[in-house]
């Protein structure tokens, strides 16, 4: 679809042109596989493996911070970068063995592209593992853009990878929303001017995401995608 004939798709009665997603937590479940490459990692270290339920709580900024967060304190001095390196490699290999969409996901996608809405993904993710992801959970996606870390943006919050994304689809902050279950997703969109959706279904617990003043609070993507498509 050329970008003119998504400009004249768009219609008044959309709020928005640009709707940009995270991924973890967001769009899909994908902790099952980022515990299986950390502790991958974590055994040719030597070092004991973590569980899901304390692995979801170090993800969302990147996987270095990962790995910092993931090391016992008295394993402060193990390379970080090398460690890094060595989890990219192990989730690339295995990227969705058992990552799974949302319910609600496809229709909420499909029905932003049909209405002439782009969408794009950013994630603090590794960019290439991001695209090996989503090529396998949402095969042919109208995807405008899957960004991540290592494409040459600063992590988010930084607000500097979703302003290039408007700037791509000639897009306003009035008409772009951010979805997404992390406190880095609201505090960029919000650092951004762009409405924020918090994705309530996610990772981070609904108290947390309240506390940043989203625009709005959505506990489906049923329901995000009934508050992108009417803005009430």
């Amino acid at each position: 679809m050329t970008e003119q004939s998504v400009r004249a798709q768009r219609s008044g009665n959309v709020p928005f042109d640009l709707v940009v997603f995270d991924l973890d937590g967001t769009l899909a479940d994908t902790l099952p596989d980022i515990t299986a490459a950390l502790n991958a990692t974590l055994a040719e270290a030597g070092l004991p493996s973590l569980p899901p339920e304390i692995v979801v709580q170090y993800v969302g900024d990147g996987s270095a911070k990962l790995i910092e967060r993931a090391l016992p304190l008295d394993q402060s001095h193990r390379d970080v970068a090398a460690m890094t390196a060595a989890f990219v490699a192990h989730y690339e290999r295995k990227p969705s063995v058992h990552s799974r969409l949302y319910p609600g996901v496809p229709a909420m996608l499909d029905t932003l592209a049909q209405a002439g809405v782009a969408t794009a993904v950013l994630t603090n993710k590794r960019g290439t593992v991001a695209r090996l992801l989503l090529g396998e959970l949402l095969p042919g996606n109208a995807l405008r853009d899957i960004v991540g870390d290592g494409d040459g943006f600063p992590r988010k919050p930084d607000p500097a990878a979703v302003q290039a994304l408007m700037t791509r689809a000639g897009a306003t902050p009035a008409r772009t929303a951010m979805v997404g279950d992390g406190l880095p997703d609201l505090r960029m969109g919000r650092a951004a001017g762009v409405v924020t959706v918090a994705a309530a279904w996610g990772y981070v617990p609904r108290d947390q995401l309240a506390a940043e003043a989203p625009t709005w609070i959505a506990d489906s993507p049923d329901e995000a995608l009934r508050l992108l498509m009417t803005a009430k």
